[in-house]
């Protein structure tokens, strides 16, 4: 296992690198819309979506890797009439050959976040 951590993305809450390298799969840590300065882009569900989807982006470039090698994706809302929105976010970032994905509402998330997105992808 290779810890990858970013330092184009914000710093980890918690004790836990940004994702782990085994084999030829990436594992990323959810991302929640956190800006590198530590705090909420903003209240705005969109805001926070694409807040988030930049954080992946950066977690994804320091694998060497991209949103094209990502095979799946797991989305968690606090809230499921956000779920258009969130989606129109998302994509904008996944185009082309789609990714398998969960999206779940939860009754909370770190730091009172709207979403998180964690992905797995392939370095094949």
């Amino acid at each position: 296992m290779e810890p990858i951590n970013s330092n184009k993305a914000p710093a980890a809450v918690g004790p836990y690198s940004h994702g782990v390298k085994t084999g030829n799969l990436f594992y990323s840590s959810g991302q929640v819309p956190l800006t590198l300065q530590g705090e909420i882009v903003s209240e705005d569900v969109k805001e926070q979506a694409k807040q988030v989807l930049e954080n992946i982006g950066a977690v994804l470039e320091a694998a060497e890797l991209s949103y094209e090698n990502v095979i799946k994706t797991n989305i968690f809302i606090t809230d499921m009439n956000d779920f258009s929105v969130i989606n129109k976010v998302y994509g904008e970032y996944f185009t082309g050959k789609l990714p398998a994905r969960s999206c779940v509402e939860v009754s909370r998330l770190p730091l009172d976040a709207k979403v998180e997105i964690e992905v797995v992808a392939s370095f094949e």
